[in-house]
C-alpha cells in the first residue's frame, strides 16, 4: 500500500508533466475504439436494411461464384435475369403465401432538365428500379404517387434535397434501350438508412421495357410464406419445382448472411487500414511515453535516491514507475474511449456528406470496444513504461547527494550502435533484395516484410549514435549564424543523445511512411505516363464516370461525329481457357476490332497481332505461353461467358509489361460475335478516338458536342489521360496522408514534451544564464532552435529511410509492370521544410514559459 500511495501522490503531483503522454494514447486509443464503433455501426446498418427487404425465400438468376451478387452482368448493361414462368411454378407450391419479382439495374443514367446527372458522384450507384409493395418495407411514399406510366417515376427524397428536384420536373432515363424521357410524380424517402445511392423508380411494364429489353422477366424473385412452414423447407419445396442449377434460391438468413459477408468484406478492410495507422501513432507514441518517464525519473533522482537511502528497494521503485503508467493508461484509454465514439459520430457525419446517411440510433457499441481500448492504452503504456522503471530502480542511496536532473547518458552506448548498424545495414540489404523480383512481386514481398522493419528498428537503435554527427552537421548550415544563441541550442540537443534519438524517431517513423509512399505513387504515375507517351496512339480516350459500361447511344454518337478518322470500342468478356495440356484458366479477354493496332501499341514477341485479331485467333501473354508451354499455332478452347465455345489459334504472344491495357489476351471484335449473341456481348468500358489530320481541335469540339446529351460521358486527349491518372493516385495518398497526420500530431506532441520537460529540467540551467545576461528574446531562440534542429534530425532519418522504403517498393511494382523510379524531390523538400516549422511550431510554448521564468525563483529551484 505504501508503494501505491507514494505512486499515487508522484502521479498526482506530476499529472500535468504527463498531459501531452496521456494525450498521446488518448488519440491512438481513440483512433481504434472510433474505427470499432463505426465499422460495427456500418455493419449494423446494413443488417437492419438486408433483414427489412428480405423475403422467406429469395430466387435469382444464378451467377458466377466469382462475382458478387451487387454486380452487373458481363458489362452488357443488361442484369441477369428470370422469367414469369418460374413465378408462376412457385406460386402453386404449398405453403407461398405471395410471390413477388421486380427488376432493378444498375446501368442507367438519369439525367435533370439541365442536363446535369442527378446519380452519386462518390462512386455509388444509381439503381433504376420498378415500384412495389417490396418497396415499402424500406421506403415511404412523402410526396405525390406512385409512377403508373411509360412516363412516370418516382426518385428518393435524399436525391431530390441534392438536386433540387420537385414534383413535375422533367428527367430522360438513358438505357441500353434507348433515352426515355420522364416526369417525376412522387418523392419517397427512407424508412432505413440510405447506403448512398440514387434511387428512381418506375411502374414493372415501364422497368421491364427499359432496363431488360423484355417482357415477362424479373431480376429477383421474393417468396413470402403463408407460416405454416419453415424458409428452410419453403426453399427445399421451391427447389423441387425450378431449375435450381439454373437460379440462385437462398432463404431470408442465407441471403442476409451472403450479403453481410460481402459487405464484411470491404468493411473489414477499411477497419484494416484504419487500425494499421492507429498502431502507426501507437508505436510513435510509445517514444512519447518512455521519453516522459526517462526525463521524470531524471528530475526525481535526488527523490528515488532518498526512498533507497529510507528502506526502499529496486522492485518497489521499479514498481512505483510502472504503477504510475498503469495510472495514466487507465486515465488516457477512459478519456480515449470516450473521444473514440466521437470520433466514430464524426466519420458517420462525413458518411452523410458523400450521400450514405447513418443515424446515430443505430451507434454499435460492443462491450468489446471499451476493453480493447483499455487494455491497447494501458499495455502501450506499461511497455513504454518498463525501461524508465528499470532505470529508476537502479539508483543508488547515494543519488540522494547529488543534484537531481543531472544529464544523461552522454554517449549512446557503443553495443546499441553496433546492434543498431547490424540491423540497420541487415534492413537496407533486405530493400535490396526485391531487386531480385523479376517474374512477380510476390517473390520480392518477403524481403520488403523482412527489409521494412529491420531497418527501421536499426535506426531507431541506432539513431542516438548518430546524433552528435548529424546534429553537427544541420548546427553548422542552420545554427552558427546565431551565434552563443544557436551554440547553445545546439550543445542542449547534443547533451542526452537517446533523448534527442528517441524524440526524433517518433517524427522519423510517419515522416518515413510519408516518403515512402511518395516514391511509389510518383513512380506508378511516371510508369504509366511513360506508356501513355510511347504506347497510346489515339488522340482521345472517351469513357463513362464510375466505371460503368459506354451504353449504345453514347457510342452511336461518338461514331457519328465526321471529324474523327476511325474510333475503336474496347470491350472485356470473362471465359474459360482449356490448354493443350488440359489445364484450365479463367481468363478475361480484351475484345477489340483491328483498328486497336492503330490506337494503341503492344509489345509483341513472336507472331503477328494483326493476324491474332483475325476470325480464328487469339493472342495471349509470355508468362502464360511460359507457364502454359503455348507457342505460335497451337490451338486453345475458349469457352466465352453467356455464349459458344470455339477451338482459337495463338497467332502473337506479347510482353506482359503494360500498366494501361490491363489485358494479355486478345481476341478480334468478329471473333466474339461469332460465339457471343448480340445481347450477351459486354459493351464498350472505353472507346478511343483518332481525328483526320489536321482536325484536333475540331474532332474535339465536335466529339464534346456530339456527347453533351450524356453527361457521365468524359473525353480526354492524351495530356488530360495523365492528368487523370495522376489525379487518382494523388487522391489515394491524400487520403494515406491524412491517415498518417494522427502519428505526426504524436510525433508533433512528442517534440513539445521534451521541450517542455526539458525547461523544467533546467530550470536553474536557465535561471543562471539569465542572471549572466541572456534576454527572453535570446532564451526562447534558443529553445525554437533546439526544437528545430531535432525535428530536422528526425526529418532527415525519416525522408531517408522512406526514400529507401519507397525505392523497394518499386521494384516490387516493377515486376508487375511499373518500370520507372521517380523520386519526388519537391514533395521531400517540402516535407523537410515543414519539419523545420513543425520544429517552431512545437518550441512556442516552452519557449514562452521559459522566457516567463522568474530569475531568482529560477535560480532557487532544487
Amino acid at each position: 500500500m505504501t508503494v501505491l500511495r507514494t505512486s499515487l501522490r508522484s502521479f498526482l503531483a506530476h499529472k500535468w508533466r504527463m498531459l501531452l503522454s496521456g494525450m498521446a494514447v488518448v488519440l491512438s486509443v481513440a483512433f481504434v475504439c472510433g474505427t470499432l464503433v463505426f465499422t460495427a455501426t456500418m455493419n449494423t446498418t446494413f443488417d437492419q436494411l438486408f433483414a427489412e427487404t428480405a423475403s422467406d425465400v429469395m430466387i435469382a438468376a444464378r451467377e458466377d461464384d466469382d462475382r458478387s451478387a451487387f454486380e452487373e452482368g458481363p458489362s452488357t448493361g443488361v442484369p441477369a435475369t428470370v422469367p414469369v414462368s418460374v413465378l408462376d411454378r412457385v406460386a402453386a407450391v404449398e405453403g407461398v403465401a405471395r410471390v413477388t419479382g421486380t427488376v432493378a439495374s444498375t446501368s442507367a443514367v438519369a439525367v435533370d432538365g439541365e442536363n446535369e446527372n442527378i446519380g452519386p458522384t462518390t462512386g455509388a450507384p444509381t439503381v433504376v428500379a420498378n415500384w412495389s409493395d417490396i418497396e415499402l418495407r424500406s421506403m415511404e411514399i412523402a410526396e405525390g404517387e406512385p409512377p403508373s406510366g411509360p412516363d412516370q417515376v418516382m426518385i428518393d427524397g435524399d436525391t431530390a434535397d441534392k438536386k433540387n428536384l420537385a414534383l413535375g420536373d422533367r428527367l430522360r432515363l438513358v438505357t441500353p434501350f434507348g433515352d426515355h424521357p420522364v416526369t417525376i410524380t412522387g418523392i419517397a424517402d427512407f424508412k432505413v438508412t440510405n447506403p448512398g445511392a440514387a434511387l428512381v423508380y418506375t411502374d414493372l411494364p415501364t422497368a421491364q421495357r427499359i432496363l431488360l429489353g423484355a417482357e415477362d422477366q424479373f431480376t429477383q424473385v421474393y417468396v413470402d410464406a403463408t407460416g405454416t412452414v419453415t424458409d428452410e423447407a419453403l426453399k427445399a419445396a421451391v427447389t423441387d419445382v425450378i431449375d435450381a442449377g439454373a437460379y440462385k434460391i437462398q432463404t431470408a438468413d442465407e441471403y442476409i448472411e451472403e450479403n453481410r459477408d460481402e459487405i464484411g468484406e470491404v468493411l473489414s478492410i477499411l477497419e484494416y487500414v484504419l487500425l494499421g495507422f492507429a498502431g502507426v501513432a501507437l508505436l510513435v507514441g510509445i517514444f512519447l511515453i518512455v521519453n516522459t518517464f526517462s526525463m521524470l525519473v531524471a528530475q526525481r533522482t535526488r527523490e528515488i535516491g532518498l526512498m533507497r537511502a529510507i528502506g526502499a528497494g529496486r522492485r518497489q521503485v521499479n514498481r512505483s514507475v510502472l504503477i504510475e503508467a498503469l495510472l495514466l493508461g487507465l486515465v488516457a484509454s477512459a478519456a480515449g474511449f470516450g473521444v473514440g465514439i466521437g470520433l466514430a459520430v464524426g466519420l458517420m457525419e462525413l458518411m452523410g456528406l458523400l450521400g450514405m446517411n447513418l443515424s446515430t440510433e443505430e451507434l454499435t457499441i460492443g462491450w468489446s470496444v471499451p476493453v480493447v481500448g483499455v487494455v491497447l492504452g494501458v499495455a502501450v503504456t506499461l511497455v513504454a513504461a518498463y525501461i524508465p522503471s528499470r532505470r529508476a530502480g537502479r539508483i543508488s542511496p547515494m543519488a540522494a547527494l547529488r543534484d537531481a536532473g543531472m544529464p544523461g547518458d552522454v554517449r549512446a552506448g557503443r553495443v546499441r550502435a553496433a546492434v543498431g548498424a547490424l540491423c540497420t545495414v541487415a534492413g537496407l540489404a533486405a530493400l535490396a533484395g526485391t531487386a531480385t523480383a523479376e517474374d512477380s512481386a510476390a517473390d520480392g514481398v518477403p524481403f520488403l516484410v523482412l527489409g521494412v522493419p529491420l531497418s527501421l528498428v536499426g535506426l531507431i537503435v541506432v539513431g542516438p549514435a548518430l546524433v552528435g554527427l548529424v546534429v553537427r552537421v544541420l548546427s553548422a548550415v542552420l545554427l552558427r549564424i546565431f551565434g552563443p544563441v544557436g551554440r547553445l541550442a545546439e550543445r542542449n540537443a547534443l547533451r542526452n543523445p537517446r533523448r534527442t534519438g528517441a524524440t526524433a524517431a517518433a517524427l522519423m517513423i510517419g515522416l518515413a511512411l510519408v516518403a515512402g509512399l511518395s516514391v511509389v505513387g510518383s513512380s506508378m504515375v511516371a510508369s504509366a505516363s511513360e506508356e501513355i507517351d510511347d504506347s497510346l496512339g489515339a488522340d482521345f480516350v472517351v469513357s463513362s464516370l464510375n466505371f460503368q459500361p459506354i451504353l449504345p447511344d453514347a457510342a452511336e454518337a461518338v461514331h457519328a461525329v465526321a471529324e474523327l478518322d476511325h474510333v475503336t470500342e474496347f470491350r472485356q468478356i470473362r471465359s474459360e481457357m482449356t490448354f493443350p495440356g488440359g489445364g484450365h484458366d479463367a481468363i478475361t479477354l480484351g475484345v477489340t476490332p483491328p483498328s486497336y493496332l492503330d490506337d494503341f501499341t503492344s509489345t509483341v514477341l513472336a507472331g503477328d497481332m494483326a493476324d491474332a485479331l483475325r476470325p480464328g485467333g487469339i493472342s495471349v501473354d509470355a508468362d502464360t505461353a511460359d507457364r502454359r508451354g503455348l507457342e505460335i499455332g497451337d490451338e486453345v478452347t475458349v469457352a466465352f461467358r453467356d455464349g459458344g465455345t470455339a477451338a482459337l489459334t495463338v497467332r502473337a504472344i506479347t510482353a506482359a509489361d503494360s500498366v494501361l491495357e490491363g489485358n494479355s489476351w486478345y481476341v478480334g471484335l468478329d471473333t466474339a460475335r461469332a460465339h457471343v449473341p448480340d445481347r450477351a456481348l459486354p459493351l464498350p468500358t472505353m472507346m478511343f478516338a483518332t481525328a483526320a489530320e489536321g482536325r484536333q481541335d475540331e474532332a474535339r469540339a465536335a466529339l464534346e458536342a456530339a456527347l453533351e446529351p450524356h453527361p457521365t460521358m468524359e473525353v480526354r486527349d492524351q495530356a488530360e489521360f495523365k492528368e487523370l491518372i495522376q489525379a487518382q493516385i494523388g487522391q489515394l495518398l491524400n487520403m494515406i496522408y491524412g491517415l498518417l497526420a494522427l502519428a505526426i500530431i504524436v510525433a508533433i506532441l512528442g517534440v513539445v514534451n521534451t521541450l517542455a520537460l526539458s525547461v523544467v529540467e533546467r530550470t536553474r540551467e536557465i535561471g543562471l544564464m539569465r542572471a549572466i545576461g541572456l534576454s527572453r528574446r535570446q532564451l526562447r531562440r534558443m529553445i525554437r532552435l533546439e526544437s528545430v534542429v531535432i525535428a530536422l534530425f528526425g526529418a532527415l532519418l525519416g525522408l531517408g529511410l522512406g526514400m529507401a522504403w519507397g525505392a523497394a517498393g518499386q521494384q516490387l511494382l516493377a515486376a508487375e509492370n511499373f518500370t520507372v523510379l521517380e523520386i519526388p524531390w519537391a514533395t521531400i523538400t517540402g516535407v523537410f521544410a515543414g519539419s523545420a516549422l513543425v520544429g517552431l511550431l512545437a518550441a512556442l510554448l516552452p519557449a514562452f514559459r521559459a522566457g516567463r521564468m522568474n530569475v531568482l525563483d529560477a535560480i532557487a529551484t532544487d
